[in-house]
């Protein structure tokens, strides 16, 4: 009788064929074999962590307050890890109260300490997953761990370390940052950097300000975008020397800072800075113009009704639509700049806040007005175009005949 191999030397080429053909459906059937056996643990994993977690939740109060001694679940692998992630997740809708009572858990039970100790002595994806959940916790006693984590030679690590410091959104954790990117300076992408100083100096805007004064151009670039976004009254004296910077980021973030200040010294700075040279540090100031409303504010919003940038323009318009000045007046100085871009942008101003018939009865019932210079201004409203005829001309004729 012959045997297999012999079977194969008779085929010849063919043998190559049928090997390989039974080469694939080995293959395909261990990858069959071993999908199936992947989803039958996959499906008693998650029915046991089911039950772990229904476990969990009927005592959770007594969990939580240490009612449960910690000795009975910390040597368990299975329910520790169950356990520190129904905690992570329930940080994330806690409200200060709870949040200090989980935090007070995880102190007490010892899991705060295996994250730091494990963030910093794990490597890959371990660490990084250690270095998010440190930030997920707002510990202050995390910081130092992700701090050292900034430090870290692979990218990946450090983007796992500025999401946890993301996380925290203190001002200890932003001066981490500030720390590690004035020392090194930016090594992660800018857009990342700027979303974690974003959320760690909104609530104290003053913690950037040293480091604009003594970094570097290009990470005084990235500070001044952030400053622009967290800038606060509470800033805004700090940043007047700031109006004449180099940096244009840096004179942006002094205008929006000086929405609030006392309009006195603001609108001066505001003024020169309403007709920079940079067409986002003109809007800052035009807004911030329209915030400050005060009547001194008006000529530079009128310039700015007539600056070459569409959004410049109608920030300007809206400005000058919220001050509490007399509309019938601004929309005369308006008309006499001869702009039709100006016109347009205040008219629409006007129309997005539905204060246009009031405008027009205004016009209709100014007792100023003769009866020529109204219906030149009627038409101006109703149709959006400047007048044929100049309107001071139009007064001086409409006095002249009445003398």
């Amino acid at each position: 009788m012959a045997s297999v191999f012999e079977t194969f030397w008779r085929l010849g080429p063919a043998a190559f064929v049928m090997k390989a053909i039974l080469a694939a459906l080995f293959l395909n059937v261990s990858l069959l074999a071993f999908i199936l056996v992947r989803r039958s643990y996959r499906k008693r994993y998650f029915a046991k962590r089911d039950a772990k977690v229904f476990e969990i939740r009927q005592n959770w109060s007594a969990l939580i307050s240490g009612k449960i001694p910690y000795e009975t679940w910390r040597t368990k692998a299975f329910a520790r890890t169950t356990i520190e992630a129904m905690v992570l997740d329930a940080f994330e809708p806690a409200g200060p109260d709870e949040s200090a009572r989980l935090l007070r858990f995880l102190r007490a039970s010892g899991l705060l300490e295996r994250q730091i100790s494990e963030a910093r002595a794990r490597r890959g994806w371990r660490r990084h997953r250690a270095l998010v959940a440190l930030g997920r916790t707002r510990a202050p006693e995390a910081i130092p761990a992700l701090a050292e984590g900034l430090r870290d030679r692979m990218l990946e690590t450090r983007l796992a370390s500025l999401r946890g410091l993301e996380r925290m959104a203190c001002p200890e954790a932003a001066k981490a940052i500030l720390d590690w990117v004035a020392g090194e300076g930016i090594c992660v992408p800018g857009l990342p950097l700027q979303t974690a100083l974003i959320q760690c100096c909104a609530e104290r805007p003053q913690v950037l300000l040293p480091y604009l004064r003594h970094t570097e151009t290009a990470t005084r670039e990235v500070l001044g975008r952030v400053l622009g976004e967290v800038a606060t009254v509470s800033v805004a004296s700090e940043l007047l020397p700031f109006a004449d910077d180099a940096l244009p980021e840096i004179r942006a973030a002094a205008a929006r800072a000086m929405s609030q200040a006392d309009p006195r010294q603001a609108i001066e700075v505001l003024s020169q800075l309403a007709e920079d040279s940079v067409w986002y540090v003109r809007l800052r100031a035009v807004v911030s113009l329209g915030k400050l409303g005060h009547q001194s504010g008006i000529p530079p919003l009128l310039r700015g009704l007539c600056d070459s940038n569409r959004l410049v323009r109608l920030r300007a318009a809206e400005g000058l639509v919220n001050l509490k000045a007399e509309r019938l007046s601004i929309l005369e100085k308006v008309v006499a700049t001869h702009d039709r871009y100006a016109l347009y942008a205040y008219l629409t101003a006007i129309d997005n806040a539905g204060l246009q018939p009031e405008l027009e009865a205004r016009v209709r019932s100014a007792e100023q007005l003769s009866e020529p210079a109204r219906t030149v201004l009627l038409d101006v409203v109703h149709t959006g175009s400047l007048p044929s005829r100049d309107l001071a001309e139009v007064k001086t004729s409409a006095a002249t005949a009445a003398h």
